[in-house]
């Protein structure tokens, strides 16, 4: 059995609950969420180099880099949801 495959499922999971806690009022949700994106990132990237999806893996690059700048904004810059 190919069990690199099945990594797209648990991806799938924990994207889908991070997805959930990042848009939580809950300051530690929101942050168990931040990283739990960062995790869901490394199985996506495991499972498209297993099956040669480049373009899933520059992706999920391109969504880890938006996630940390998210944070960064979110900690550093202004509480107002406006800004």
């Amino acid at each position: 059995m190919d069990y690199v495959n099945l990594l797209q499922w648990p991806a799938t999971v924990v994207t889908v609950g991070a997805a959930w806690l990042v848009g939580s009022h809950s300051a530690v949700r929101r942050g168990v969420g931040f990283w739990l994106i960062r995790r869901s990132n490394a199985l996506w990237i495991a499972w498209g180099l297993h099956v040669s999806a480049y373009a899933l893996i520059v992706l999920q690059f391109c969504l880890a880099f938006m996630n940390v700048r998210g944070a960064a904004k979110n900690e550093f810059g202004s509480s107002d949801l406006g800004n």
